[in-house]
């Protein structure tokens, strides 16, 4: 069972992802968090056999945004494993380029279609099948 933790604010963009993973695989455990301290709080609070193969990131989430999450998940060796996506609704290269640098596997931009999500939802599941590691998604 793939365990993912999303940080993202905006419920249905929450939703929607929920939902295309669970098209894709009904087994996937998906957890979200409305804000970066949350987020943050939670994975303190994690017993090492509950890290999770995958962490999303909006870039934008309030209280401790994507980047920062990024550099105090650089910062802790029990995440380094862990693929981390950025996804967002800017296409900021300044933003891309500062996820990339800290520990992000992609920065990907957010789609305006159901059809278009589905297609992400595929390409950052496929991170962490094909092995890989540290993806970041912003939104």
């Amino acid at each position: 069972m793939l365990k993912i933790l999303l940080a993202e604010d905006d419920i249905d963009d929450q939703e929607l992802l929920a939902e295309a993973f669970s098209e894709i695989d009904p087994t996937i455990k998906l957890d979200s968090f409305s804000t970066g301290k949350k987020f943050l709080n939670h994975l303190d609070d994690l017993p090492d056999s509950e890290i999770p193969d995958m962490i999303i990131l909006d870039y934008n989430i309030p209280e401790i945004n994507g980047a920062e999450i990024l550099k105090w998940l650089d910062e802790n060796k029990r995440y380094q494993e862990v693929v981390k996506l950025v996804w967002s609704t800017s296409n900021s290269s300044l933003y891309e380029d500062s996820c990339l640098s800290l520990g992000a596997k992609a920065y990907l931009v957010k789609p305006s279609n159901i059809t278009a999500l589905m297609d992400l939802a595929k390409k950052m599941l496929a991170y962490v099948n094909s092995g890989s590691r540290d993806i970041f998604i912003s939104a």
